[in-house]
């Protein structure tokens, strides 16, 4: 059993307790009793605030729920609609035009346009994996993946395919810095001569673009360009197995890959309790401190993973240029929702989480603000505050962080704020909920995966909603998607803040992502989620071929193009008269996405997980798309498109196949035949109880059944 200790009228738990005293505070310069005096104030003051948005929340929800209720079964009236959106205070007035002022802001989230990546903190090898994404191979992402058109090879090293990835490689060179009168596929030598690179004795079209070499000047071990923020590394090596077969003596071409990462406490974490709120806590803190290692075996051997160093060149001037070696690190909080046993108020109530996160994250932060050449290096932090609800819940988590800035001694604002733009109320009163934290703001993001599922709660009772494929093609996707990016132009955010899209959720195919994500920054996005390191230097190739300040520029002189009234279209189905194999095929497959992701999370303690879709296609499966799915099976058993006995067909039927795809995992256990597990229970609570389920969120669900299962576990 967890013991738990009193501290300023909080019940703390053992662990939690030693970690804050043991570990996160010596350094900081923060007094033990000072910092529990002001938690415990955070809690007991902020908390019943806390309840309070979520009982508006539910209030709300109630409103909807009865209008669509009544209006059921009658061509849907907009203006009706949308007044009494008004009315109940769900849809609230913009008011004058302004822009944001966030200050002491790092390039990498102002002015660097990138990939970014998201990750499990609890997960020390993943985040510092993410981290050290900052530079990835171009090499490597192209002959490991289907970027070229064609799977990865299995066995050796396939000369053919090398050949076809440095040629690949070398037009990416040439469209990108390109050179006077001859190309990068013909070079022989690169050398540095009077500040200049030139390359067999040829300059650049753009000479500006070289940043600098490292080695001898005529003989560079590894020269840097730069274009459109992004740099890019011609390492040289002819003893390399590469290098000594390329005439130039080119071993690899590295990119500057993930500018920034988000590690997750939220959507892609299993944390439930004290124990496992440590190990997130505990490697954020290695991050911060800039000493996190992580040991694995691979190939029979023991290898430490740490985080990479900075590169520090030899600029054209022959002055030092210093290169950061890894993504700047954001931290990504819990939204308002949720409770923790870890920590007990005065009356014996789990206190909120969001607010233990906002005190403890930025505590842990603190160690990277006392030293040089860290994250930051403007002295900032980077909070991501998912799942909020709206202008006041933003101007709540604004003050939350202001009063954990007053207990830690930090000036005003030192904490920067990111706004998840993927619950309906945010996204039609975006403009007010940057202006609520106008003076934090370093971020705002669209997500259709959790945008979907609120979307779904939140007109449950108006009707059946369209299959997910098609509620994609709805016009209120477009314009949420383009309003995100007007908005954000109008107060402000160019080159201050990031302005992101959404995560591409299939990591084995990355020919589809080439083709395809370019779309984010040609929509005015300067960053944009991806699912692995590879992903991000691959994605990096899109920041080159597109200026994204160019494109936010033209967009911003040529005023908005979306308008709430469209975000607010509901994606029902107009078109009802499905047949029985395209009903039983939507719910199977949302009922696999469920399953495969929920099995991991309640028996494995696994966040974040790739699950094979019904087509053996790898999947990123978290909390958002589990949202979607099972938010959209119980708005079709809420009216009737398909029965509960159906969908515990499918169920058992997916459970079969889910077990099957995980046959090699041998900590797995299978759910069938029984279908009597707590993880095969959460799966079922999720749509059988989605409707009343809070927002249509699936943490209570998760995390009670996590928390049986422990227990359990424990006797």
């Amino acid at each position: 059993m967890t013991g738990f200790q009193t501290k300023c009228e909080l019940q703390v738990a053992d662990v939690l307790v030693s970690f804050i005293e043991d570990s996160a505070l010596p350094g900081t310069g923060i007094e033990v009793s000072t910092f529990w005096s002001g938690f415990s104030d955070l809690v007991h003051r902020f908390g019943p605030e806390n309840r309070a948005l979520l009982d508006k929340r539910a209030e709300i929800q109630s409103q909807i729920d009865d209008w669509h209720i009544a209006h059921r079964d009658q061509p849907h009236d907009h203006e009706a609609y949308s007044a009494f959106l008004r009315e109940i205070g769900y849809l609230v007035e913009d008011g004058p035009a302004f822009e944001i002022d966030t200050a002491n802001v790092d390039p990498e989230i102002a002015s660097v346009p990138g990939p970014q990546l998201v990750v499990p903190i609890t997960n020390a090898r993943y985040a510092l994996n993410a981290a050290n994404a900052r530079w990835g191979s171009l090499y490597d992402g192209f002959y490991g993946t289907d970027a070229m058109g064609s799977p990865a090879p299995k066995g050796g090293y396939d000369q053919g395919r090398g050949a076809r990835v440095v040629a690949r490689a070398r037009v990416f060179l040439d469209e990108a810095f390109p050179i006077v009168g001859t190309s990068h596929a013909d070079a022989r030598r690169y050398i540095v001569h009077k500040g200049a690179l030139l390359v067999d004795d040829q300059p650049l079209v753009s000479p500006e673009k070289f940043i600098g070499h490292t080695g001898h000047a005529k003989a560079p071990d590894s020269i840097v360009l730069c274009n459109n923020g992004l740099h890019v590394k011609l390492v040289f090596d002819r003893t390399h197995a590469i290098g000594g077969r390329d005439q130039a003596g080119l071993a690899d071409v590295q990119m500057e890959s993930a500018v920034s990462a988000i590690m997750d406490c939220e959507d892609s974490v299993a944390c439930v309790d004290a124990e496992d709120k440590v190990v997130a806590y505990a490697n954020w803190l290695g991050l911060m401190k800039g000493d996190l290692e992580d040991s694995f075996e691979k190939g029979g051997k023991m290898l430490t993973r740490r985080l990479n160093d900075d590169v520090t060149l030899t600029g054209p001037q022959e002055q030092d240029v210093v290169l950061k070696g890894r993504a700047l690190m954001l931290v990504r909080n819990v939204g308002h929702l949720m409770t923790n046993p870890a920590i007990l108020d005065r009356d014996g109530n789990e206190v909120f989480e969001g607010l233990m996160d906002a005190m403890i994250t930025t505590l842990i932060a603190m160690h990277d603000l006392k030293r040089a050449g860290g994250n930051s290096l403007t002295g900032s932090v980077y909070v991501v505050k998912p799942k909020m609800h709206g202008p006041e819940e933003v101007a709540f988590a604004d003050r939350t962080f202001t009063h954990v800035e007053n207990v830690l001694g930090l000036p005003q604002y030192t904490v920067k704020l990111g706004i998840m733009d993927e619950e309906r109320r945010t996204s039609v009163n975006l403009k007010e909920c940057i202006r609520a934290a106008k003076s934090r703001v370093a971020f705002i993001n669209t997500g259709f995966l959790d945008r979907t599922g609120d979307e779904i709660h939140t007109s449950m009772e108006a009707g059946p909603f369209s299959r997910k494929d098609f509620i994609k093609r709805k016009a209120w996707i477009g314009a949420y998607e383009n309003q995100n990016v007007d908005i954000g132009l109008e107060c402000g955010l160019s080159g201050r803040a990031q302005i992101g899209k959404g995560m591409w959720a299939m990591p084995d195919l990355m020919a589809a992502m080439l083709e395809q994500k370019i779309e984010h920054p040609k929509s005015g996005a300067n960053c944009a989620w991806v699912p692995s390191p590879t992903a991000a230097t691959l994605h990096a190739l899109h920041y080159h071929k597109v200026d994204v300040f160019a494109v936010q520029e033209k967009l911003r002189a040529g005023g908005r193009r979306a308008y709430v009234d469209t975000v607010l279209d509901i994606p029902l189905a107009t078109y009802q008269k499905w047949t029985t194999e395209q009903v039983r095929r939507e719910v199977e497959n949302n009922a696999q996405g469920i399953l495969g992701y929920v099995v991991r999370w309640v028996d494995q303690g696994v966040g974040c997980s790739k699950v094979p879709d019904m087509n053996n296609v790898g999947l990123m499966e978290d909390r958002a798309t589990c949202r979607i799915s099972a938010q959209h099976i119980a708005n079709w058993l809420h009216h009737g498109v398909v029965d509960a006995q159906d969908v515990m067909a499918a169920l058992r039927k997916m459970a079969e196949v889910v077990d099957a795809q995980n046959t090699s995992d041998p900590a797995y256990m299978p759910m069938a035949p029984g279908y009597d597990g707590i993880a095969f229970q959460a799966a079922c609570d999720l749509v059988f109880k989605g409707r009343v389920q809070p927002s249509g969120y699936t943490e209570p669900v998760l995390h009670a059944r996590r928390l049986e299962l422990k227990a359990l576990a424990q006797g």
